[in-house]
């Protein structure tokens, strides 16, 4: 049990952690007020709480399949709100504004929804479990030290992006945050091939190569949604959800940079 709770307490956290320590650097950088975050951990916490234990209801919506369409569309959320955050960083980056409150409101939002993702999993697991005295304290012990190890990459992953410039953090967290939020769209596909409204099958099997319960697994499910037998819907809509991110980044960064040229021009 206690392994068991590390493994899988691990995997929950290190994706909410990775995508916190990420916009936490980066308005670092820019100096963008950092006031969101706290908020946006406040409400997923409680918001886990509350769709974890409703999550016996929520399961017999829509025909039996009421999870799996609430955690999808949970994902693409996750993805739009990454999208919207990323273009309006490198907005920033060119253009040294304070920052409006719907950049604000939406890293809060990508925050929230990533902790009641993976908060009401934690909540479901330590539920069902607790009751039995014989596995509890492996239970509570395996959790503390997943826990430990996953604000342990956070706050690694966060000094890390800090040892950059800004314009190199900024870049290399958006391209980071591009594989976390195809990583979502992945994860949300599952959800609906499970739910039978994407079609089944298998694209590769990867895992004798690389299982998806060994760390390497786990850290590469929560930077890009890792899977070792997707299907070939899921790596599909993968690929173009990526191809629709870097896309649409590019063309923001060139449009800010333009803009920046174009007012030193004015300038001078």
């Amino acid at each position: 049990m206690l392994l068991t709770s590390v493994v899988i307490i691990i995997r929950e956290v290190l994706e909410a952690a990775l995508l916190i320590s990420i916009l936490l650097s980066m308005c670092r950088q820019l100096r963008i007020s950092q006031a969101w975050f706290k908020w946006g951990v406040l409400a997923g916490l409680l918001g886990s709480v509350l769709y974890g234990s409703q999550m016996g209801a929520i399961s017999q919506m829509w025909d039996g399949v009421g999870q799996e369409l609430s955690d999808a569309s949970i994902q693409a959320l996750i993805y739009l709100c990454l999208l919207y955050s990323c273009r309006k960083l490198l907005f920033y980056l060119h253009n040294p504004h304070p920052a409006g409150s719907g950049l604000l409101s939406v890293m809060g939002a990508a925050i929230a929804l990533a902790v009641i993702r993976e908060g009401s999993e934690i909540y479901i697991y330590l539920s069902a479990f607790q009751q039995s005295s014989e596995s509890r304290m492996g239970l509570y012990s395996g959790s503390a030290i997943g826990l430990g190890i996953g604000f342990s990459f956070c706050a690694l992953f966060y000094y890390w992006l800090l040892s950059f410039s800004p314009r190199r953090a900024v870049l290399l967290g958006c391209g980071l945050l591009s594989l976390v939020a195809g990583g979502m769209v992945l994860q949300g596909c599952k959800m609906l091939t499970q739910a039978d409204w994407l079609p089944d099958g298998q694209a590769w099997d990867t895992s004798n190569l690389l299982p998806e319960d060994g760390l390497p697994g786990q850290l590469l499910y929560a930077m890009m949604g890792y899977e070792a037998s997707p299907s070939p819907a899921q790596v599909a809509i993968y690929a173009a959800a990526i191809l629709l991110m870097l896309a649409s980044l590019l063309l923001s960064y060139r449009q800010g940079a333009k803009r920046l040229s174009s007012e030193t021009s004015a300038a001078e």
